[in-house]
């Protein structure tokens, strides 16, 4: 079995911050690796997830009481592969979604969401699955990269790592360092809109985020993962959704434990004023729309902490919040293909090579508890200087970090077995797996099942 003490330490990217620097990382146990393949997604996995619980002893003065699990690890990391729904296995991608071949080599297209998938189609002059197909054979991935994403809809071409690096997105996506934080404990000392928030660690191990008031406009994967763990410590998450883009059921699902869900309109101006009341009674808020997304709403960092200077604000996007590609939407199977991933697990088939993909998505997965532990080191720092900041991460430089780590040379060990829990829910009755925390030895669990999506009010319990 490999050592655990060779888990790469991605806490680094928080120690600028002065209430994390003299933690120690914290402890893991189980086995180090798990799934084969050439990069140490494994390594990328316990890393992040050592990240957020390392922040959290920083958080609670408890050096050690939070540690990680391998075994838990690697099922929440295939979360929703685990997770069934009365039974059912929950749905992963749409049929439109995947690799396809085009006149030069393959592109990745994203089309789980209805409108992602209508401008896939009007793009490419197509109705259906057969004429995308032929469409793609007659342009180079490159060609059709462009033009669907011209069109708002999500796709990339498969590049090889050596075409990645020669892109100026590349070069963009790789600078500094995992966690970028902004100007921690330097926000402008403005007058705050809400109270100062006075709120403090609880002393229940197992609920220490007790109180804590987190604000969610993520979608997807990565966003809801970071707040589905904020949640499970204890945090009121109340995720917010736009009334006609609905998150996909299964997903919501997946990520919605120990969190609220409500459907609203920022366009409206009645409930852009109900979301300033939220805000000044918020700790935490959470952002996952591309960059410059929730600008125009008053919601991007700077706006919110120029409001409270006392805010905790964590972001993410898909490209990163620089380069070309910084407007462009974006999920973990296309950074996948864009970054040499896709390239890197292919594989010859009959019909010829195909790209291929990592185990689970990791990127998402990483990305998100990236985002928890960015958010528990800046409330630590909140707490020694009073006031807040903020954090970005992006799939694409959770990408790169990957790609840096160490080759994987330890032969992979069986996969863990999940330790499934029960829940019954208004969704019917489901089988899920914990999160990878444990705390004094024993795994964290969730405490509420998914709500029915968009049944919450705009207010905090």
């Amino acid at each position: 079995m490999a050592q655990l003490d060779t888990v790469p330490d991605l806490t680094q990217s928080l120690r600028i911050l002065e209430s994390v620097r003299a933690q120690s990382p914290a402890p893991c146990t189980g086995p180090r690796r798990w799934w084969r393949g050439e990069l140490d997604v494994e390594g990328l996995a316990l890393g992040a997830v050592r990240a957020a619980a390392t922040a959290l002893n920083a958080l609670t003065n408890n050096a050690g009481r939070y540690s990680v699990e391998a075994g838990s690890t690697a099922a929440s990391f295939d979360s929703l592969g685990h997770l069934r729904i009365a039974g059912l296995k929950a749905e992963a991608f749409a049929p439109m979604s995947g690799f396809r071949r085009t006149s030069d080599g393959w592109i990745r297209l994203h089309a789980n969401y209805p409108h992602h998938e209508a401008r896939l189609l009007e793009a490419l002059r197509a109705t259906g699955p057969t004429e995308v197909d032929t469409a793609l054979l007659g342009m180079t991935a490159v060609e059709a990269e462009d033009a669907i994403c011209a069109r708002g809809g999500v796709a990339a071409a498969v590049r090889t790592r050596e075409e990645w690096l020669a892109t100026p997105m590349h070069a963009a996506a790789a600078a500094g360092p995992w966690v970028r934080f902004s100007g921690p404990g330097t926000a402008p000392h403005a007058p705050s809109a809400g109270r100062p928030s006075s709120w403090l660690p609880s002393a229940f191990p197992d609920r220490p985020l007790a109180g804590l008031r987190v604000l969610d406009l993520t979608r997807v994967i990565a966003g809801p993962i970071a707040t589905r763990l904020l949640g499970a410590l204890g945090a009121d998450v109340l995720r917010i959704d736009p009334p006609d883009l609905p998150e996909l059921p299964d997903l919501h699902v997946d990520t919605g434990f120990d969190k609220r869900s409500a459907v609203a309109d920022f366009r409206d101006p009645g409930v852009l004023r109900a979301l300033e009341q939220l805000l000044d009674s918020a700790d935490v808020v959470v952002s996952g729309y591309r960059a410059g997304g929730l600008d125009r709403f008053g919601l991007g960092p700077e706006a919110l902490l120029a409001r409270r200077p006392d805010l905790v604000v964590v972001a993410l996007s898909a490209w990163g919040h620089e380069g070309p590609w910084r407007g462009r939407r974006g999920f973990d199977s296309l950074v996948q293909a864009a970054s040499g991933i896709a390239a890197r697990y292919g594989r010859l088939e009959e019909d010829g090579w195909h790209p291929g993909t990592l185990p689970v998505q990791a990127l998402d997965h990483a990305t998100g508890y990236g985002l928890a532990a960015a958010a528990l080191s800046l409330l630590a720092e909140r707490l020694r200087t009073g006031t807040g900041g903020w954090a970005r991460l992006s799939l694409a430089r959770t990408a790169e970090e990957l790609f840096a780590l160490p080759a994987a040379a330890d032969p992979a060990d069986e996969a863990p077995q999940p330790r499934y829990r029960i829940a019954d829910s208004v969704h019917g009755r489901l089988r899920h797996v914990p999160p990878p925390l444990c705390v004094d030895g024993a795994p964290l669990g969730y405490s509420g099942p998914p709500v029915r999506y968009g049944s919450s009010r705009l207010r905090w319990l």
